[in-house]
């Protein structure tokens, strides 16, 4: 049976949230980011399957049970596992589906693929994070065949599909230090496309947001959606350090072609204003991290009126027919992601 990488849109079983807790890196505002998880997990929880990662399930069903209506509650799992941090997308599983005649995600046993993280290069501690995958599975949360990846890094946050057999990614993380060296990049490359089922692998080259812990993953620069479409974030301020990159970026997608020879429909989403930490130092806000649900897309904003309107307008143009909710992400990007980094999406058949 051949498999695919379905896009995001594709429909879901679930979404997974690793919930945030004192021993994390939330803890001088575990109150804050705590509050926008229940936003996150209430605006998912209203249509389709929650799983919650956590070491507290109890006290964190006392939470959501205070705040989500009891429908939302029966749909919400919760399993016990510690856990270093919250980045659900990128420990977590990696899911392929079969490829049908018609579309590419119509039933089917699913493959769980299980890739290292090892924090982003080594940077902050993830073995528990990293065995988080396991637990779910041996607990059976999750349904589908597991495929031991671990001597390969690979996060979500790196790679976008569009469910055809494009997998993108940027060059900037996949070849940064401590991931998967002495491989080059033919060499990652060709276990991309063999892994993922890929017919082809799209490098981007620029786009990498100041104070972007990630080495630069694709989910906080440009996304895939519907129709051949693109959404990328363009800067219109010259004196922006980030200028020239991202006109670097949007040069190199106006170049891109589909599989089919045809030019990618280009949607730009706008830059946020700097938001910055508290020492000065900006923080990687960008509105690209969103995440499509099975009936709405959750959107970033940084109380920053005209451009929140502005790309929640730009989104909704790419994805017709869901709705857009906003969430506040101002205190998630603190800790350098958002709502798309915080989230990953299961594919039928793969909650149980």
């Amino acid at each position: 049976m051949q498999y695919i990488l379905p896009p995001e849109w594709a429909p879901q079983s679930g979404i997974q949230l690793t919930w945030p807790h004192a021993a994390t890196d939330w803890a001088d505002c575990l109150d804050d980011v705590c509050a926008t998880y229940v936003s996150m997990a209430a605006a998912i929880a209203d249509h389709e399957r929650l799983l919650v990662v956590t070491p507290e399930p109890q006290a964190v069903a006392e939470t959501l049970r205070r705040q989500l209506p009891a429908a939302s509650m029966e749909r919400v799992v919760l399993h016990k596992c510690d856990t270093n941090d919250t980045w659900a997308r990128d420990h977590a599983f990696i899911s392929l589906v079969p490829r049908m005649q018609e579309t590419a995600w119509e039933g089917g046993e699913v493959v769980l693929l299980d890739f290292c993280f090892n924090g982003w290069g080594k940077k902050f501690e993830a073995a528990k994070d990293n065995a988080i995958n396991r637990s779910l599975y041996q607990g059976h949360v999750l349904s589908g065949r597991y495929a031991d990846h671990l001597d390969f890094v690979l996060e979500g946050g790196s790679i976008e599909s569009d469910g055809k057999g494009t997998v993108f990614t940027t060059s900037q993380c996949l070849l940064a230090p401590h991931r998967n060296q002495p491989m080059d990049r033919q060499t990652i490359e060709e276990r991309l496309r063999h892994l993922l089922c890929a017919e082809r692998i799209v490098w981007l080259d620029h786009g990498n947001l100041i104070g972007d812990d990630t080495d630069g993953h694709i989910d906080t620069i440009v996304r895939v959606a519907p129709d051949d479409t693109l959404l990328y974030i363009g800067c219109d301020d010259p004196a922006d350090p980030q200028y020239a990159d991202l006109k670097a970026l949007q040069q190199q997608l106006q170049q891109l072609l589909t599989i089919g020879g045809q030019p990618y429909r280009l949607l730009r989403l706008p830059m946020p204003k700097p938001v910055c930490d508290e020492q000065g130092q900006r923080l990687p806000a960008t509105y690209a991290n969103f995440l499509v649900t099975n009936e709405a897309i959750l959107m970033p904003t940084y109380g920053q009126p005209d451009t929140d309107q502005e790309a929640i307008n730009t989104v909704a143009a790419a994805f017709k027919g869901r709705r857009v909710v906003s969430i506040d992400s101002v205190t998630l990007v603190r800790q350098h992601g958002s709502i798309h980094c915080c989230t990953m999406q299961y594919p039928l058949g793969a909650l149980r």
